[in-house]
């Protein structure tokens, strides 16, 4: 099709690798608490003079520059210390570089709109996919000096990753300029410093299986006793043998408990990380572990009872549930979340409307959810959407990649099946084919609910296009059935029925003819030429 770019076929996204759950470390002591912050703040000025030391390495990185690195830090902390705070310096410079290569190219995509938009005439009308000129002599001339500020940028991103330079801020760059707006955030800045600390500390250990209980840093027994090895400068804090200090509660995971307790029965790895929410006044602990992926299940045989089709959109998932010939079945349903409020608050609405979401697929014995592959990252510039600044701040603003991921994770624990599918044109399509013909007085289809048609139908590899109804009274059953939609393997699905002679079809039967010769009409028009017709005299009565 001409002007329509080409699609990629539906896969089925493979399941987690990972598990992580959390629990609340209550009941501790002032005692406890105040060796957690020193060891936080120790290892955390340990971490951050490790990341330094790898940005000053930059691309001259090397296996020999890590074993010193890692030497350095086992005298002032301890072997196993050193290798966790140099395996997150590692992790976070990798991040940086990621967020480096993303940064150039949304520079250069927003270089080449402005680029082509200002050789265009002011005033030029676009298409639907190219943009036209600048409205007037005014932006024009602005657009050339943000062009100017941005090939700058571009060229300082270019040299920077050619050097191998990275800019990282430990604790978070949004809290660090969230110290200039105080009153914006609600906070003084004592409260601001507290927290500040906090993200800055560094209290997580990797796992090593074969080693007691999974982890020799932070160790959790089965009994839920937490006990941390404590770095050399603080060891005289100790009130355990080895140098170790045992905290004043007990963890119990509800999550996944059992899962956890067999894996530190059986002394396999799991990694462990202790936060301060500053806000709360309260201690978390995280554990996590690797789970071999699980087998990804055929497409064909995640279809085998239909799919539901599933459109994201900015404040709800709408819903629809799809036969194996890919017809709605029922009514659509819809999944509100709110995206609002602070990140934990919003991370619950998702987490909640997908819960519901996958019940509602249980109940009904689909083994199988289409969503759309989507990916905003080349679609929030502003030289893209121009002024268009809500649209753009929607778009921000949908969890698109979060979303997938727990869905992803939470389907994998109830045996459902996630298939990705190209995105392009579902809305577009899906209203334009279905949501008009499913509209009716007692309900009202929208087209993010038409949408969830065609993504599923997309996933079962039909086409998005309904099948055309013809006229009322050429349909076989009088304004009958014929809008349903045929299995896409049946022969002839597309050919008008044969018109099979019988009463059903209200036509002419094979033996017409003869009946009609042996049987008499009862008209003058249809009398024959050798009958003659005589009217009576009327009967005398008196």
């Amino acid at each position: 099709m001409g002007g329509l770019r080409e699609l990629v076929a539906p896969f089925v996204v493979t399941g987690p690798s990972g598990v992580a759950v959390r629990d609340r470390l209550k009941g501790l002591t002032p005692e406890d608490e105040e060796v957690l912050r020193l060891v936080g703040a120790h290892l955390g000025a340990l971490a951050s003079r490790d990341l330094k030391a790898r940005c000053a390495d930059g691309l001259e990185h090397s296996a020999e520059s890590w074993a010193a690195r890692k030497r350095g830090l086992t005298g002032v902390s301890s072997s196993r210390w050193a290798g966790s705070i140099t395996k997150a310096t590692h992790d976070q410079w990798a991040l940086a570089r990621r967020g480096q290569a993303a940064h150039i190219q949304g520079l250069e995509a927003g270089i080449r709109t402005i680029a082509h938009r200002l050789s265009l005439p002011v005033g030029q009308k676009g298409t639907r996919r190219v943009p036209g000129g600048y409205r007037s002599a005014h932006e024009w001339f602005h657009k050339t000096r943000r062009l100017r500020v941005l090939e700058d940028r571009l060229e300082r991103a270019r040299a920077d990753r050619a050097a191998g330079v990275v800019r990282v801020v430990r604790g978070g760059r949004r809290l660090t300029r969230t110290r200039h707006h105080l009153a914006d955030a609600g906070l003084t800045a004592a409260q601001w410093r507290r927290r500040w600390e906090a993200e800055r500390w560094f209290l997580q250990a990797d796992g090593e299986s074969g080693k007691r209980f999974g982890n020799e840093t932070i160790r959790i027994t089965p009994e839920g006793d937490v006990s941390i090895k404590l770095p050399a400068p603080l060891a005289h804090l100790a009130n355990a043998a080895h140098g170790r200090y045992v905290l004043a509660t007990k963890v119990s995971f509800a999550h996944r408990g059992s899962e956890w307790a067999d894996r530190v029965a059986a002394h396999r790895a799991v990694a462990y990380r202790i936060h301060h929410d500053t806000g709360r006044g309260r201690w978390y602990v995280t554990a996590s572990w690797q789970i071999p992926p699980t087998p990804t299940v055929p497409l064909e045989a995640a279809l085998a009872h239909g799919v539901i089709g599933v459109d994201t959109n900015a404040d709800h998932l709408a819903a629809w549930r799809l036969d194996t010939h890919g017809n709605p079945c029922g009514d659509p349903r819809r999944f509100f979340y709110t995206l609002t409020g602070s990140a934990p608050h919003r991370d619950a609405q998702v987490r909640h409307a997908l819960t519901r979401l996958l019940h509602w697929a249980h109940s009904c014995g689909v083994k199988a959810i289409a969503v759309e592959d989507l990916d905003f990252q080349a679609e929030k510039t502003r030289e893209k959407h121009g002024r268009r600044r809500r649209f753009r701040q929607l778009i921000s603003g949908m969890p698109t990649g979060k979303l997938r991921a727990r869905l992803t994770s939470m389907a994998d624990a109830t045996g459902i099946t996630i298939i990705a599918v190209d995105p392009a044109y579902t809305s577009k399509w899906g209203a334009q084919h279905w949501q008009k013909p499913l509209t009716s007085t007692t309900r009202k289809i929208s087209r993010h609910d038409a949408a969830s048609i065609a993504i599923g139908r997309r996933a079962q590899g039909h086409p998005i296009r309904r099948r055309t109804t013809p006229p009322p009274h050429d349909q076989s059953d009088r304004a009958g059935h014929r809008t349903v939609q045929a299995d896409r393997r049946s022969p002839g699905r597309e050919e008008p029925r044969p018109r099979i002679p019988g009463p059903r079809t209200r036509c002419v039967p094979p033996d017409a003819e003869r009946k009609r010769a042996t049987r008499t009409p009862t008209t003058a028009r249809g009398a024959r030429s050798n009958q003659e017709w005589v009217q009576d005299s009327l009967l005398l009565t008196e």
